[in-house]
């Protein structure tokens, strides 16, 4: 008699193809939930907007809501306080220009004080002898009308005040200014201790700056050439200007 061939009895549980298939499904679950979570709406930043819209801040300077491609193509904005060209600060610093040059011409001074307009701001370049002896950083008593003139126009404008030192490049060695890089620096410095103690001005507007020889305007090789470069330079500076 033949024997039957027993039939393959599967494993019990699920099918195999059961495991694989439950993993597919909840990969595909995971990918959506993050689609949906990321495509929730910020509530607090959506009322943000809808506020925008109630006040029409934006519609009132934008045609449209939507940023130009082309930022040139944008219409220009114009703010109450934004000031034109030939601003109140521009003028100020041009009054101020022609108020120190008138003085200098009524008083003389014009050989050894120069005042000129530079993108920098009003630039007044005082010789040496304008404003100290030889090798000294105390200011003159001479020097203390037109100092005081200066100061009282400082007053009343708003601006930063730079103080620059120069020399030339004779060495110094005393004990008060080892070298040259003493001597400006504590000349620019009593300039501006001069100006903000006599005009009670804030000194916070004001930076003091000692170069020493390291910026002559003429060559050191003549006597005319050394008394140019032994100076002071104080800087009215414009607000729009930036130091490099």
């Amino acid at each position: 008699m033949k024997r039957r061939k027993r039939l393959s009895q599967e494993p019990p549980g699920a099918p195999r193809w059961m495991v694989t298939f439950s993993d597919l499904i909840t990969l595909i679950l995971v990918f959506f939930i993050l689609l949906f979570s990321m495509s929730q709406i910020d509530i607090v930043k959506f009322r943000t907007i809808a506020d925008s819209f109630q006040q029409r801040q934006i519609l009132e300077f934008y045609p449209s809501v939507i940023p130009f491609d082309d930022p040139s193509a944008e219409p220009e904005m114009e703010s109450k306080d934004t000031e034109p060209k030939g601003s109140e600060g521009e003028q100020d610093l041009n009054s101020l220009l022609a108020n120190i040059q008138s003085y200098l011409k009524e008083n003389k001074l014009s050989d050894v004080i120069v005042a000129t307009r530079t993108e920098r701001g009003v630039v007044l370049v005082l010789q040496e002898q304008a404003l100290f002896a030889s090798g000294e950083a105390t200011v003159l008593p001479d020097a203390y009308p037109f100092l005081n003139k200066v100061g009282d126009l400082l007053a009343g404008i708003p601006n930063f005040v730079k103080v620059e030192g120069h020399t030339d490049n004779r060495p110094i060695d005393t004990y008060r200014f080892p070298s040259n890089w003493e001597l400006s620096s504590a000349r620019a410095s009593s300039v501006i201790r001069y100006l903000i103690t006599t005009e009670n001005l804030d000194p916070k507007r004001f930076i003091a700056v000692g170069y020493g020889d390291t910026r002559p305007v003429a060559p050191n090789d003549t006597d005319e050439n050394l008394q140019k470069n032994r100076r002071v330079e104080v800087i009215i500076t414009d607000p729009a200007y930036e130091e490099q």
